[in-house]
């Protein structure tokens, strides 16, 4: 059997495979090909011709624009993630096809599509997508089918066939066989799919007997690779899990360089500095020199929260809750009256306000007795969250879980099979048929896109956690992301509306009150454009300082405040 040829870079693995023409996808684990997604930003700079596909672009991604190299990017996310989601301003004017031509999907559908090449398979059917702006533009990989009595509208998607997939791994033997710790995002599926094969980063290539004698740890069989390198820290900034693997230690997040990057690409100025400072280099050996070992020694030492000890430097919780407070606190309520009034047992939050509320709401219910899993979309499953870590997707969070898996089994199987999942979601903008718009706003400007949020509010019942505001409680969003049909509550920092149905327009039903509005009536008019009936909305209790405490021991930096 052909092996892969082993290389002394992911710069020259690049140099070798990679033509300015190709159509990469940038496999979405835990653990991102970052080094390599460097090395393409770098050696094809200015070429403007690759078509790129990955589940989201954020943090060191935003290399990509940045380098000039990409014509096209299928994705389901461009923004910032930590250590708040929002837009970034490098993709205001994408759909001016600035800074390359944008092709958006949804998380779970992207992943379909990557299954069906994987499978050899002309398509693979979705009931998602249709009469939202995911389905604008795609008439060659969308085709709706028809109705009948017992199937609602459905639609045929199109394989999704790169040239190569790049992916960063634990460890590989010289065979190519690569190591890849759950939870595992996409999963083999774009290693399959790929028609040429894979290139994979890893930490350390070990001896063929190091895997032989633990074949149920490698994730990509060697007849997939065609190049392979060693490249430590090759996922930086992102995290990497090995359980101990070949005595090989992992590493988390490092939120500040982050941080950093997120701050940089928020300015096109010091965007282009940032790719000069980070990305411009020689090599993966300059990027980790400009790091620095005493930083690499320090995000493989002793694990610590981002916080610090839990509690320690904790805000007073006597001080006034924020407004930011006020939503999360208001929204765990009401995801805590759903679970009570119907039954669920699973919940699963898009990321931001909507998965602190979850996770307040869980641990308010586990205190009550009553235990419910907390599941986050690229595998986790019966997540307990660390203390002091606010980031969704830690690997700090997956330690603490029953089970770690993939997107297919979360978004396909936990949701969209399961009639006892709550989905909590924001919106940049919610109408009054709680159809919600996280991808353009109506001048026009890019928002973020869906990520796995279409897929939720398509698949299960939820609840929208959003800010107050006449430019976000609107009578119609500017585009549909995610259709709104089976919204069951809206939440805000001064109350709640619900729906008999999903035919009825939405009512205040509770009402907590603040200085400035006093009364439910002025609160509706003056913080947002719905005309909803406020006279039977109840009073909320004021946030009690258990809720307050609960809320900052998971956020003691204030994030969300």
């Amino acid at each position: 059997m052909r092996e892969p040829e082993i290389a002394d870079s992911v710069d020259e693995l690049v140099r070798k495979h990679i033509a300015p023409e190709a159509h990469l996808h940038f496999a979405s684990t835990m653990a991102r090909p970052n080094a390599l997604l460097h090395a393409v930003a770098r050696t094809l700079r200015g070429s403007g011709s690759l078509t790129v596909s990955m589940a989201a672009v954020h943090s060191s991604a935003h290399a990509l624009a940045l380098s000039g190299a990409v014509r096209r990017m299928i994705t389901c996310f461009l923004g910032e993630t930590y250590p708040t989601p929002r837009p970034c301003r490098l993709y205001r004017h994408v759909g001016r096809k600035d800074p390359f031509e944008l092709e958006s999907w949804s998380l779970f559908t992207q992943v379909q599509r990557l299954m069906a090449a994987a499978m050899g398979q002309p398509g693979t059917a979705t009931t998602a997508l249709l009469g939202t702006v995911l389905a604008e533009g795609k008439q060659d990989d969308l085709v709706p089918l028809p109705a009948t009595r017992d199937r609602e509208q459905a639609a045929l998607l199109s394989p999704l066939r790169p040239d190569l997939t790049l992916v960063h791994g634990a460890v590989a033997d010289r065979r190519g066989n690569v190591v890849i710790r759950p939870p595992y995002g996409e999963g083999a599926w774009p290693a399959y799919a790929a028609r040429r094969g894979v290139l994979a980063s890893v930490e350390r290539i070990v001896e063929d007997s190091v895997l032989d004698d633990r074949p149920g740890d490698v994730l990509i069989p060697g007849s997939r690779v065609v190049g392979l390198c060693e490249a430590p820290h090759g996922a930086h900034p992102q995290s990497l899990r090995t359980d101990g693997i070949a005595g090989l230690r992992g590493y988390p997040d490092d939120y500040e360089f982050l941080s950093m990057t997120a701050a940089a690409c928020s300015d096109p100025d010091s965007a282009r500095e940032w790719f000069h400072d980070w990305i411009d280099l020689a090599d993966h050996r300059a990027y980790l020199e400009k790091l620095g070992k005493p930083r690499l020694d320090t995000l493989v030492g002793p694990r610590q929260h981002a916080g610090g000890t839990a509690g320690a430097g904790l805000p007073g919780t006597e001080e006034v809750p924020t407004r930011t407070e006020r939503l999360i606190v208001l929204a765990a309520r009401e995801i805590t009256r759903q679970v009570h009034e119907h039954g669920y047992d699973t919940l699963l939050a898009g990321i931001g306000a909507s998965h602190l509320a979850a996770w307040l709401a869980a641990a308010r219910l586990r205190e009550s007795g009553r235990e419910i899993k907390l599941v986050a979309e690229l595998g986790f499953y019966g997540t307990t969250p660390c203390e002091g870590d606010v980031f969704l997707f830690s690997q700090r969070h997956a330690e603490n879980s029953e089970q770690l898996t993939g997107v297919a089994e979360v978004l396909g199987g936990m949701v969209a099979s399961n009639d006892r999942c709550l989905g909590v979601l924001a919106g940049a903008e919610i109408d009054t048929r709680g159809d919600i718009n996280t991808s353009t706003l109506p001048d026009g400007r890019w928002i973020t896109g869906s990520g796995g949020a279409h897929d939720i509010a398509s698949s299960t019942d939820c609840v929208v956690v959003s800010a107050s505001g006449k430019r976000r409680f609107v009578p119609r969003v500017a585009t549909v992301t995610s259709p709104g049909d089976r919204v069951r509550a809206v939440v805000c920092e001064f109350g709640t509306f619900h729906r008999p149905t999903r035919w009825e327009p939405f009512l205040l039903s509770t009402y907590l009150a603040d200085e400035d509005h006093p009364d439910p009536r002025s609160a509706v008019t003056e913080r947002t454009c719905w005309k909803s009936e406020t006279s039977t909305a109840e009073n909320e209790r004021e946030i009690t300082a258990a809720e307050l405490t609960t809320l900052r021991r998971s956020d003691p930096e204030g994030h969300y405040r």
